[in-house]
């Protein structure tokens, strides 16, 4: 397990700026933007037709020693607008393309959240199964739009030798380990989870039950932390539609790792990764509104160095 970074919180800085400076924090494992949300700032997917500049970036990564462990375009290809869905399908189905030219193995997306009819405008992310029309969009949801995108989504990363990471997100269809699951069920094993604590926090989803309830299927992970304010959540809950911006009036927020969950938390969290097969990367992304990017990435560097656990495990003194 090693430590690495998603590049867009570092966006005033060209790609070599930004790999220089990571190096001399001891990071060489990037996770790039190339569209939709994230941005593309580190990362055009107008390299698929210029081979001088793959060339040029593939340069830029050797020269700093940085290996990517994942291209991340988290968008709604399944958006009720028909220009918004097929915008951010193409940006996703161009970055596994892309993934699949530089070997990468792993894409990052959103399953993306439909509306609540073909006639809809806007998505509709159903959060309870009563009044019983609730129900119906949901089943709506995922029989005419959810599960007939993601089997063939899942079919196009399949035949190129990708794994998609859905990252669990309130707001969209899948923002759970029970979502994540049933999601794989249908669009097969290509799909599996980006375990991000943070989206679970708030929902009071342990964790570090989640990593156990995704054995075998977790195939990236993201490093931020959530800290409540129990005061305003007594008053607002966690379905909190502040923006993220008013700190002071919110029920929680996200925070960088260590303010929100001490040493011991994530010393067990990288113990359950491991005991659950995962040798991968915690990639940090930063959306503490109380810090810098930078102040908030230091202090995330500095906190979590010591707790990842980065050498895979020898043989038993007792053997």
């Amino acid at each position: 397990m090693r430590l690495g970074v998603f590049t867009p919180l570092l966006r005033d800085m060209t790609l070599d700026q930004a790999l220089g400076y990571l190096a001399g924090r001891g990071i060489h494992a990037v996770e790039l933007g190339t569209g939709n949300y994230p941005g593309d700032q580190h990362c055009s997917l107008a390299m698929l037709e210029d081979a001088a500049a793959l060339d040029a970036f593939r340069g830029t990564l050797d020269r700093h020693g940085a290996s990517i462990t994942a291209l991340s375009c988290h968008g709604n290809p399944l958006h009720p607008d028909p220009g918004t869905a097929q915008a951010a399908d193409r940006t996703a189905l161009r970055t596994l393309e892309l993934a699949a030219k530089l070997g990468v193995k792993t894409v990052v997306e959103f399953s993306g959240c439909p509306g609540d009819s073909a006639n809809a405008v806007a998505p509709n992310w159903v959060t309870c199964p009563w009044p019983l029309e609730y129900a119906d969009v949901l089943a709506w949801q995922w029989e005419k739009v959810v599960e007939p995108y993601w089997k063939n989504h899942a079919r196009r990363a399949a035949d190129l030798g990708i794994r998609i990471a859905i990252e669990m997100h309130p707001g969209f269809v899948v923002y759970s380990p029970e979502t994540t699951l049933r999601l794989r069920s249908v669009a097969g094993d290509a799909v599996g989870a980006n375990l991000d604590p943070s989206h679970l926090f708030w929902q009071a989803i342990d964790p570090l039950q989640a990593v156990r309830e995704l054995n075998g299927c977790i195939f990236h992970v993201h490093a931020k932390d959530t800290e409540f304010y129990p005061a305003n959540l007594a008053r607002c809950g966690v379905l909190d539609t502040k923006p993220y911006t008013d700190a002071a009036q919110r029920g929680w927020m996200f925070r960088t790792c260590g303010y929100g969950h001490d040493a011991g938390w994530w010393k067990a969290f990288a113990s359950a990764l491991r005991l659950a097969g995962y040798d991968g990367v915690l990639s940090i992304e930063h959306e503490d509104s109380l810090m810098s990017p930078r102040e908030g990435l230091e202090k995330a560097i500095s906190f979590l160095s010591g707790i990842v656990i980065e050498n895979p495990p020898g043989p038993a003194y007792w053997t």
